[in-house]
């Protein structure tokens, strides 16, 4: 597949103009014009680099990659040895952020959504990313944290509400712990997200919602893998998803 078709193809799927990002989305670094082979990741770390070179990738397709705002604009150290592998090695970026994030079927709230069990989810009121469904049926603060745990092979950080029963679970991956305000407004017995801040442990007790930080890495690794498996099997690619683990 060219790679000005499979861009194309990705830009109609995910439609990046929708949304303010804080990164650019589509091709960062530019590699080869026929794609093949494409490595999967959550981050575009230099293992994940590594790893597309042992396997010959001709793309990397993440959901974090570079050139954040207010990112220093200078190619040295870290910078410098990632966008030397991917350059050497003729191998093209692409990364997806909050587009991947709110895809309504392989994005990472959907995808962690349908893990979880929480189907038929709503948009978290005017939120771009956020989502909010019902348990199939209740479920205790400590039943509902080993479910997670179950299903993300990790345990979340859980700060328990007095109410016992959990019915509906408001959620957005990775670092939308303030997210859990609009939960709480939105009447959501539990909020689930990837990370934590001091703060938000106390709005959890003080507004009586169970609050779950299940890892900014953990929560965010389905979207990816549901974006691959899709390009393999409607664009006849070759797509390995590769897992550099991260305890955040």
């Amino acid at each position: 597949m060219l790679l000005d078709h499979l861009l194309k193809y990705l830009d109609r799927l995910l439609k990046p103009e929708l949304f303010q990002d804080y990164t650019p989305n589509g091709l960062q670094v530019e590699g080869r014009k026929e794609i093949q082979r494409i490595v999967t990741g959550v981050t575009a770390c230099q293992a994940l680099l590594d790893k597309a070179v042992a396997l010959k990738a001709d793309a990397v397709l993440v959901h974090h990659g570079y050139f954040w705002q207010g990112e220093s604009p200078l190619v040295i150290g870290m910078k410098h040895r990632r966008l030397k592998t991917l350059l050497n090695n003729d191998i093209n970026l692409i990364a997806y952020h909050l587009p991947l994030d709110a895809h309504p079927t392989l994005g990472n709230n959907a995808q962690l959504g349908s893990l979880l069990g929480l189907n038929d989810p709503k948009p978290l009121g005017e939120s771009v990313n956020g989502l909010m469904a019902s348990l199939p049926s209740s479920l205790s603060g400590k039943d509902f944290q080993s479910l997670i745990k179950e299903k993300l092979h990790r345990e979340p950080l859980y700060i328990p509400a007095e109410k016992s029963m959990i019915e509906t679970v408001a959620w957005c991956t990775g670092a939308a712990q303030d997210g859990i305000e609009r939960a709480w407004q939105y009447q959501a017995d539990a909020y689930v997200t990837g990370e934590v801040s001091e703060r938000t442990v106390h709005f959890a007790r003080e507004n009586n919602i169970h609050f779950y930080a299940a890892g900014h890495h953990a929560t965010e690794r389905y979207g990816i893998q549901a974006l691959g498996q899709y390009l393999a099997k409607e664009c006849d690619l070759d797509v390995k998803f590769v897992d550099i683990d991260s305890p955040v």
